[in-house]
């Protein structure tokens, strides 16, 4: 049955966004070589590998369809435009690809779901027609609870694991995502690809200083770990942000953020296929958790609206 308010194409776009999101999870985890040290690619390279290709890709495209970027001038659209490249791009691409030097693609893919938590409560506040209603905020507390959940006891009695930083990061990510929706939904309004480009392009020139900070003769690669980053660059970076940015104007900052219930599916999907990665009952039950609150956030569960 076709889903209320939206259309079949909106749908379809988004099912696809959600799958090529999914897939950075995997290609990330290969392009470090997860559980191999001394071997794989640093994140400061997959990062800046990754933003390279997919501003050139998209600069491709941009040029051939005779899409022209805003004017320098333009302080309102290029301010968008940086915030999006280091909220949106540089610093969760970062913090993730760290994360999954230590920790699964699928439970890295699990903090997705939380995104919709944070975009609530910074829509609450900046746009007057997403106002969180009295029975949301409790969607908001269950969220969070999940998320609490989702770090598991013996990550709550301290930061000295491995393990533990890595989940820090991914939270660090979830907000910084949650931060890109929001500053994409109050950007001026701009044609997706030039948007794309200029922003993905901006993050590539910010992370070759990272790039350049690493000893190259400390690097143990293959051609996997390169294939992955090509991919990561060309799926999760380039096509993907373009059609993010298609959707955004064909709907809106709160139904894109409904990726979170989707992305971590695919992502463990793909992880127990190609990985053998298998969640605990625990995670499962912070996810669903998770979703309950996202529900309760969205819905308001029949409360009052706060003024």
């Amino acid at each position: 049955m076709k889903p209320a308010g939206r259309s079949l194409a909106d749908w379809a776009l988004f099912w696809l966004l959600s799958l090529v999101w999914a897939s950075a999870y995997m290609l990330t985890r290969m392009a470090v070589d997860k559980g191999h040290a001394d071997a794989g690619l640093p994140p400061e390279w997959v990062i800046s590998g990754r933003l390279t290709i997919g501003a050139v890709a998209l600069c491709c495209v941009m040029v051939a369809t005779r899409q022209p970027l805003p004017p320098l001038s333009d302080r309102r659209r290029w301010t968008a435009i940086l915030g999006m490249a280091i909220v949106g791009s540089v610093i969760p691409f970062f913090l993730i690809t760290i994360a999954q030097e230590t920790v699964n693609s699928s439970l890295a893919a699990l903090y997705t779901a939380a995104v919709p938590i944070f975009v609530a409560i910074g829509a609450h506040f900046l746009f007057s027609d997403e106002r969180l209603s009295a029975g949301s905020i409790v969607g908001v507390v269950v969220g969070f609870g999940g998320v609490a959940l989702l770090f598991g006891p013996d990550a709550m009695k301290g930061l000295s694991s491995a393990s533990t930083l890595a989940q820090v990061f991914l939270l660090g990510a979830t907000m910084a995502y949650a931060a890109s929706s929001l500053i994409a939904r109050g950007a001026p309004l701009m044609r997706a690809i030039p948007f794309a480009t200029a922003f993905v392009s901006v993050a590539a020139v910010v992370s070759w200083p990272l790039a350049l900070m690493v000893d190259g003769e400390s690097v143990n690669a293959g051609w996997d770990n390169w294939l992955a980053v090509v991919g990561l660059g060309i799926g999760p970076t380039a096509f993907a942000q373009a059609l993010y940015m298609v959707l955004i104007a064909r709907t809106s900052a709160t139904f894109l953020s409904l990726t979170g219930y989707a992305i971590p599916v695919v992502a463990a999907v793909m992880g127990f296929l190609f990985f053998g990665e298998m969640q605990s009952w625990l995670s499962l039950a912070a996810f669903a958790m998770i979703l309950g609150g996202v529900w309760l956030a969205r819905h308001g569960g029949g409360g009052r609206k706060l003024a």
